[in-house]
This record gives structure tokens, C-alpha cells and sequence, in this order.
């Protein structure tokens, strides 16, 4: 069978690794060209899978005929020992320059900006250290432009699905041509060389990128999760360029790049060129002081971002902010709320003007001239890292680059005052 037939009837499947339930043809019936894999192999008293890399205990997964399942990633469809994975190796796609972005960068992301370009080109590891609000998303379309303008693959990944959705919509923008957006609740896959998704959907790639960006690479569920770098090492090309980005990088990404592992380079300062703001914590032994402040801030008309350590805790809250604030429009999202891109949108258009919130929203979204107010920032869920993205949705945008980012707390921990002592020392490094 001729590979333009491939093409034409199979092409959804170059670089991908699918079940036999996700194919769009019967798999007795699939050309020459289709690679096929057993989807678990056997190692002494272990199965292995072989989309997420776990290794089963055999007598944990049998099934009640002769064989066995993966449960790490079932989530995307059962992977059984009896059944076959099927692939078709990534084809080059036609060169074309796709960056219709008008906008300037500034000196310290145009340098960046060329390192990535350099990066593509010598097929480079490399993480960006750069401060939250200083353009990073900008600062890789050069890279991105670069590989597709070679005929090159690129995916963007990130942890979370808001983030995908907010990238998206911001490369639809500023590409010449459309994008495959994968998350959970996303439309199906289509060829294109542009991918951006959720680092879940990695899974379903194989050897398929010439460039991939994970952003956000310190965040949860991808940062420590083995199943995640594996889909991550697996869904690129032997000899692909990978940038990592990052305003909070995790110890072991410091590690890799002392020992010369991973190369690296560091912004300071934000695209506007004002400092980062930083927060102020206050002791609120009761909720009163917080309505205080929250009464006071309301008087500026600038939208205000609360976050609560756990999804109990925001409902209770925002269903009291309803009651005291009635003139207010107060919304709640989190990673339970069905309709939380639309709630998002709406605090964005100034239909809602308080939203209270969870981490979900710690990073890779932007409100322009927004003010944060954390309840109980000495809970245990908010880690320096969250602290730190947290207070950097305050002051990105070149309206209102200054704003309020208060700690309420009922006792200083080591996180908040760490969180505290990092923005200060980036600001120092910027030259503030």
C-alpha cells in the first residue's frame, strides 16, 4: 500500500500510540505502514505498560480472563496485555512561516527569544527561569516559527487545563494556522504542527515532536510524577529540543543544570519593566479583618482574586461574600466547577468583579489590574512555589503594573516568608 494512501486515510496517526478502541479503522484491515505493539509486557512477577511505562504487580491487575490491565493511565482508555497499541512514525509537515505576531519584545526577551531560536536549531535542552509577567509565552513564538518553518512537529504542554485553554487562545491569535488543543474535555486530535495540550494527553504521542515546551514544568500533577516525564520523554523525537518553563523551578531542574545536564538562562524582570509586587502579609485571627480589607479594596472598583487552600472553604466564603457584598457580582471556580472556563471569561470581561478561587488559578492566567488577597496562607497547601505564582498574577499588565498581593494568616510559616524573600531577590537581580 502506497504511503499517499497513508496519508490521505491514516495520517491522524503519525506520532501518535492509540488503543484499539481509539482507532478510526478496523485494525485487521490497517496498512503495511502501521506499527503495532503489545500493550503490556511481561518481566518476572511485573507487566509493564507500554503507553505510561508503569510496572504492575501481575496478581494486582488480572483480569477475569488470561490477561492483564494498566491502572495508572486508564483515565485515557484501558491499556490489557492481550490487545495491541498501533503507531505510525511522525512524517514531516510542509514548511511554512506561521508567526503573524506584530508585537516588540523587549531587550532582555529578545535575547531569550534568540537562545530558544539557537536551542531549536542545535536540537537543545534548556530551562527559562523568568519571573511571573515577563513574557514567556512571547518569547518562544520565534522557537516555535523556527520548527515549523523547517517542517517540524511542536507541542506545548502544560499541567493544567485552564493554562492549555489561555495558550490556546492566545496562539490562535498570534499563528496563521489552526491548532489542535487536547484535554480532557477538548475536541478529537487532527493533524497539524502545532499541538498544545495538557501534559496527560503526552500519552498519546510517540516520537512525535521536534520541539517540545512544557510550561509551567514545576506545577502540579506534572512536577514529580513519573508517569508524566515518561509521556514527556516518549511523546518527543530522539533528537528534539525541549524548553522548560518555569517562574519557580523545582530543585531537581537547579540540579540538572549545576551538573551541565540542562542549560538555562534567567529574566528578572518583568515585560513592563516594573518590579514585582510584593506581598504584604497580614494576622487575621478572624475572617472580620478580612472583610475589612476586602470593604476597603472594593472602593478602588479593581477586580479582586481570592484564594482559598480548599474548595470547602471558597464555597463557604464566597456564599458569605454574597451576603455582605450584595451589590457585587462574586463568582467561585475550581476544579470541580463545570463551567469554570466561562466563569473565568466572565471575571475577565468585569461581568464578575470578586472571584474566589482555588490553586487552580495560581499561574499561566492573567486578569489585567487585578488585586489577591490569599485566606489562610499558612495552610499546608500553599507551598513557596504556590505563593510565588500566586502573587504574580498582581501587576502584569502595563495599565496597573503595581497592586495589592496580602498574606492573611494566623501565624508566619517558612513558605510565606520564603515566598516573601524570593520576590524580593528577583527584584534585586532585575535591579530594583
Amino acid at each position: 500500500m502506497s504511503l499517499k494512501y497513508v496519508l490521505e486515510g491514516m495520517k491522524n496517526l503519525f506520532g501518535r500510540l492509540l488503543t484499539r478502541q481509539e482507532l478510526d479503522s478496523d485494525p485487521t484491515q490497517l496498512p503495511t505502514e502501521v506499527i503495532s505493539i503489545p500493550g503490556m509486557v511481561q518481566s518476572g512477577k511485573y507487566v509493564i505498560c507500554n503507553r505510561c511505562g508503569t510496572s504492575s504487580l501481575m496478581q494486582s491487575v488480572s483480569l477475569q480472563v488470561s490477561a492483564f490491565f494498566c491502572p495508572a493511565c486508564i483515565g485515557l482508555g484501558r491499556v490489557r496485555s492481550d490487545e495491541l497499541l498501533y503507531h505510525i512514525p511522525q512524517q514531516p509537515f510542509p514548511k511554512q512561516d506561521t508567526l503573524a505576531w506584530q508585537g516588540t519584545l523587549t531587550p532582555y526577551q529578545a535575547k531569550i527569544s534568540h537562545q530558544l531560536v539557537e536551542a531549536v536549531e542545535q536540537k537543545l535542552k534548556i530551562l527559562v527561569h523568568a519571573v511571573t509577567g515577563a513574557g514567556k509565552t512571547e518569547m518562544i513564538y520565534d522557537a516555535i516559527n523556527t520548527s515549523i518553518a523547517s517542517g517540524g512537529a511542536v507541542c506545548i504542554a502544560t499541567p493544567r487545563t485552564d493554562v492549555a485553554r489561555e495558550l490556546y487562545s492566545r496562539l490562535s491569535r498570534d499563528f496563521n494556522l489552526t491548532i489542535s488543543l487536547l484535554h480532557a474535555d477538548a475536541a478529537p486530535y487532527f493533524r497539524t504542527p502545532l499541538v498544545i495540550s495538557t501534559t496527560h494527553q503526552l500519552l498519546r504521542f510517540r516520537n512525535a515532536f521536534d520541539l517540545l515546551v512544557i510550561d509551567e514544568v514545576d506545577a502540579f500533577p506534572f512536577v514529580n510524577n513519573t508517569i508524566l516525564h515518561y509521556a514527556a520523554d516518549h511523546a518527543q523525537k530522539n533528537s528534539a529540543t525541549v524548553i522548560y518553563l518555569t517562574a519557580t523551578p523545582t530543585d531537581k531542574l537547579n540540579a540538572l543544570v549545576k551538573s551541565g545536564q540542562l542549560t538555562s538562562t534567567t529574566l528578572s524582570r518583568r515585560f513592563h519593566g516594573h518590579p514585582l509586587v510584593v506581598p504584604k502579609p497580614i494576622f487575621s485571627a478572624n475572617n472580620k479583618t478580612i472583610y475589612r480589607y476586602i470593604k476597603k479594596q472594593r472602593k478602588t472598583n479593581f477586580p479582586l482574586l481570592i484564594f482559598a487552600p480548599v474548595i470547602t472553604w471558597g464555597k463557604a466564603f464566597t456564599a458569605t461574600l454574597r451576603q455582605l457584598f450584595p451589590d457585587e457580582q462574586i463568582g467561585f471556580v475550581a476544579s470541580t466547577s463545570e463551567d469554570r472556563s466561562d466563569i473565568i471569561t466572565q471575571f475577565r470581561e468585569a461581568s464578575l468583579n470578586i472571584l474566589v478561587t482555588t490553586t487552580i488559578l495560581e499561574r499561566g492566567v492573567t486578569f489585567p489590574k487585578v488585586d489577591v488577597f490569599v485566606l489562610h496562607a499558612h495552610h499546608r497547601l500553599f507551598t513557596t512555589s504556590s505563593l510565588v505564582q500566586i502573587s504574580g498574577r498582581v501587576g502584569r499588565s502595563l495599565e496597573r503594573p503595581t497592586g495589592l498581593i496580602y498574606f492573611f494568616h494566623q501565624g508566619l510559616t517558612k513558605q510565606m516568608t520564603q515566598a516573601i524573600s524570593d520576590i524580593r531577590l528577583m527584584n534585586k537581580l532585575g535591579g530594583f
